[in-house]
């Protein structure tokens, strides 16, 4: 999906509906911009307990997850970079 917006005169930019809800934002949820590589990706801020959901679910498949990963979803869930 792309989507095109004009940038305001304060820049500002309106996330588009559809993008609001596939993302499961609404009003004054905070959310995440990474910038990489002169791209922006826009992320719903992942709760603390979100974090927590994510990683226990290894605990009961018997899956392992790696040392890497485990630092990504702490860096997601903290905003850490």
């Amino acid at each position: 999906m792309i989507f095109r917006r004009e940038i305001g005169a304060k820049g500002q930019v309106v996330i588009p509906k559809d993008i609001r809800t596939i993302l499961g934002v609404t009003g004054k949820d905070e959310i995440i911009f990474e910038v990489k590589d002169k791209e922006v990706t826009i992320k719903n801020k992942q709760t603390p307990e979100d974090f927590l959901k994510e990683f226990f679910k290894y605990k009961n498949t018997g899956n392992r997850i790696s040392l890497k990963e485990l630092k990504k979803l702490e860096e997601e869930s903290y905003d850490l970079h």
